[in-house]
């Protein structure tokens, strides 16, 4: 064969080959949430895109976001389409958990990870669940010893939780255990929409609660802006689960950075694109976790923080 017909028959199944990887399929991934967080699907595709994939170009993102009644329907519905993985927040997981034992599931949770029977070992999770914990529930009461550091005279702490958050009852049996070796009372008020988020200041106002801890879980993180704009107008003084309350005006904070979950996650689903098994890949937990404290908020309200205290924070916002 001659060297000009030998180059040409190379070039030509070169071009061939990438036709054919270019008409294949991209892996999907589907992402299920029971609330919008733009910030954190954001964080996701940096994940990813630091991992060597790009929404549309060589991965798609599907993503589904429902009420929780909804949501097992949509992890089947995943399912049936065989996509490469699901990426879950707490509420989906139980129902992309149940709806498959092959699919990789990769979750992301501020919850004990074995309590919620999502894997039984962190370490060796087997089977096809993996994902990262930003350990929001044993935080609890930590939240509740620094909030009570800086207003000492409160006997009583309101505490708004979402009725719908998948593990509520745990969260609230480690704050009732923190309140008890504080000698504080706590007052549980509910929210699940925007408009019982307004009665439930009403409510706390009514009752004369000068402090407030906010819970976990999607729905009251991704409701931030109203929460915080409420507490500002009846001035309570409340502490938040993630630093993005205290960025927009919350007063403070404790607790690993959820953004770094999602990155996180973006992480272990490139691995297992990339032929990682989930059940190899240990759940990933926080090593740092912020106090930030908003010393413009604290004025706002009255209050002075402590030298002590301020030498704690991680991040101080002026």
């Amino acid at each position: 064969m001659r060297r000009r017909e030998f180059v040409s028959l190379v070039g030509g199944v070169a071009a061939w080959s990438i036709a054919v990887q270019a008409q294949q399929p991209l892996p999907v991934v589907g992402l299920l949430r029971n609330t919008e967080a733009a910030e954190w699907i954001a964080a996701f595709r940096r994940g990813l895109s630091d991992s060597g994939y790009i929404d549309g170009t060589n991965v798609t993102l599907d993503i589904r976001v429902a009420e929780r009644d909804r949501l097992s329907d949509l992890a089947v519905d995943l399912v049936r389409k065989r996509v490469a993985a699901i990426v879950v927040n707490t509420n989906a997981a139980p129902f992309a958990i149940a709806a498959t034992k092959s699919i990789p599931i990769v979750f992301v949770t501020g919850s004990d990870p074995i309590a919620t029977g999502f894997v039984q070992n962190l370490n060796h999770p087997g089977g096809n669940v993996t994902g990262v914990s930003f350990f929001n529930e044993p935080l609890g009461s930590k939240r509740l010893e620094i909030l009570h550091e800086l207003v000492p005279k409160a006997e009583t702490i309101a505490l708004l939780v979402d009725p719908d958050y998948f593990r509520g009852d745990a969260e609230l049996r480690e704050l009732k255990m923190g309140s008890q070796a504080l000698g504080v009372k706590i007052v549980v008020f509910k929210a699940s929409n925007d408009l019982e988020i307004d009665a439930a200041f009403t409510a706390i106002a009514q009752a004369k609660v000068s402090v407030m801890l906010v819970g976990g879980g999607a729905f009251l993180t991704s409701r931030r802006h109203q929460i915080v704009g409420l507490a500002a107008l009846h001035k309570i003084p409340a502490i938040y689960v993630t630093r993005q309350h205290t960025e927009v005006g919350g007063l403070m904070s404790y607790g690993a950075s959820t953004t770094d979950a999602y990155h996180g996650a973006a992480v272990y689903v490139a691995r297992i694109l990339k032929g990682e098994k989930p059940g190899d890949l240990p759940v990933e937990l926080p090593t740092k976790f912020e106090l930030v404290i908003n010393l413009g908020t604290a004025r706002a309200l009255g209050l002075t923080v402590s030298p002590t205290l301020l030498a704690r924070a991680d991040h101080v916002i002026e």
